[in-house]
């Protein structure tokens, strides 16, 4: 995929609202849509307490196989071509067949996409130099560590294209969001309806957890029934 048709739907309106939604809201409301497979499961942040938001920019490692190698590592493979072609507000994710023992990304890399403007990156597969790479201060999610290189396991497929990451389907242009549950995939072209939709079920739910810190019961209150409703409405009102 060319990059200039990759959707760039992630404006700095919807930045703000994701970035105050929990991922659990999200992928709730996913499954509301009937998209059940939106959390990457398995995946665990390298830092606690941060936030991720971006743009899927995502690189494919496929099996190794030594008659092929040399032609999918050489020279400027997809690994490296991905890294150069980020910019402010991505998130490469990258696909590696949830192997857990060979490394994916490493930190001279890792240091590199940052510095053009990436803003996380996410692995099925395992980090190379990861207190390296934690040092860094930038959201990373990942299956495991490992010291070996890519070599060991993989080959550096292609880039810009669908990938499957952790059991999710992930389009160039999807909207990542992570916090200390994990991260989830919105997908692009609803990201906008998802993100209201889960901003006014947060806000309902702050009610019930006042509500349940002064004593009641959730029955009613969360979810949220029709008989509670006005009761709802004019706390809002407030």
């Amino acid at each position: 995929m060319n990059p200039v048709d990759i959707p760039d739907v992630l404006t700095e309106d919807l930045r703000n609202k994701l970035s105050l939604l929990g991922v659990a809201t999200i992928t709730h409301q996913l499954q509301s849509r009937n998209i059940q497979h939106a959390f990457m499961s398995g995946l665990r942040p390298l830092l606690p307490h941060q936030r991720l938001v971006g743009r899927a920019r995502t690189l494919r490692y496929v099996a190794l196989r030594e008659d092929r190698v040399t032609e999918f590592s050489a020279g400027q493979n997809a690994q490296r071509r991905i890294v150069e072609a980020v910019t402010n507000g991505d998130v490469i994710v990258i696909e590696a067949r949830d192997v857990p023992d060979a490394g994916t990304v490493g930190d001279i890399y890792a240091l590199r996409a940052f510095h053009l403007g990436a803003v996380g990156i996410i692995t099925d597969g395992a980090l190379r130099d990861t207190e390296a790479i934690a040092e860094l201060g930038k959201p990373v999610y990942h299956r495991a560590s490992h010291g070996s290189t890519w070599g060991r396991r993989h080959m550096p497929f292609s880039h810009d294209e669908p990938v499957t990451c952790a059991g999710v389907f992930v389009e160039p242009g999807d909207i990542i969001v992570g916090d200390t549950d994990g991260a989830v995939v919105i997908p692009h072209a609803i990201a906008a309806e998802v993100a209201a939709d889960a901003q006014a079920q947060e806000h309902r739910e702050a009610f019930a957890i006042e509500r349940v810190r002064a004593g009641e019961s959730p029955q009613g209150i969360f979810p949220l029934s029709e008989e509670r409703r006005p009761d709802y409405e004019a706390w809002r009102e407030q």
